[in-house]
């Protein structure tokens, strides 16, 4: 399928056992998903002629990232909710593909953690392999945009005074619902739910380190492949979830990301 100026919404999901691949629609007044012939990441992805209400399906994280690279410290208000130093270049880490679920996946405590917190973000997914990408063209690279929570263990956070292991857990990387294309990363809105109750908003506007930029500093050292994602750090109202808790993070031309939280 060849994506055109048009924002299109693409989702990986589970029909009747098969994992497949679709174009989220409107018809006939319900959401539908066109069945495509590939995963739109890895080659032409055509229409099958098949179509299935969205009700009907198990939508999954719509990507399976060969890695994951995390900013922190992006936003000067979270900077400031944390009473840390605001670093001059990009704070970076990595998350394990082994930490990504999809939507209605559970948030799992570990055992060694008694503080979860969400970190609601907008994470971008590279389309095309990049090396030394100039900030000018980064945005050629990506394929698409998708919410994700970027949970951490903030008590093993402080203990140990750098984020890469407190963020590491499995189902600490909730993505989805789908990834829109063709969107501007400046002028989206991330908020964060826990319950009902707004937590979190922000304008990616207000990222001190903006998409393009952090993708030229990535790349300028890693190379990033198809699949990839980047989360861009989160704005204020950080805060802890229990057993029980649901956390919805929702960015604006995207959608919204429900997750429940259970116990060890």
């Amino acid at each position: 399928m060849r994506l055109t100026g048009e924002s299109q919404r693409l989702a990986r999901f589970e029909w009747k056992g098969d994992v497949l691949h679709g174009r989220l629609i409107a018809e006939d007044g319900d959401d539908v998903l066109e069945v495509l012939s590939t995963d739109p990441l890895k080659g032409a992805a055509e229409p099958t002629g098949r179509r299935v209400p969205l009700r009907d399906v198990r939508l999954l994280s719509p990507v399976s990232p060969g890695k994951i690279v995390a900013v922190g410290r992006n936003y000067a208000d979270h900077i400031a909710e944390l009473s840390l130093d605001t670093p001059a270049a990009p704070r970076l880490f990595f998350k394990p593909p082994s930490a990504v679920i999809g939507p209605g996946d559970a948030i799992r405590y570990p055992a060694q953690s008694h503080e979860v917190h969400y970190e609601a973000e907008l994470a971008v997914v590279i389309g095309r392999t990049a090396r030394d990408v100039p900030a000018e063209r980064a945005l050629e690279y990506v394929f698409g945009y998708t919410c994700a929570n970027d949970v951490t263990a903030r008590d093993i956070q402080r203990e140990d005074g750098q984020p890469s292991w407190a963020k590491a857990f499995d189902t600490f990387c909730p993505l989805g619902p789908w990834i829109t294309t063709n969107l501007d990363p400046t002028k989206l809105v991330v908020r964060c739910e826990v319950n009902g109750e707004e937590q979190q908003s922000a304008g990616t506007d207000t990222m001190l380190h903006p998409v393009a930029s952090l993708l030229a500093y990535i790349t300028a050292a890693v190379t990033l492949e198809p699949g990839d994602v980047l989360l861009t750090g989160t704005p204020a109202g950080v805060g802890p979830v229990v057993a029980g808790d649901e956390v919805a993070v929702h960015v604006s031309g995207i959608g919204s990301l429900v997750n429940p939280v259970v116990g060890r």
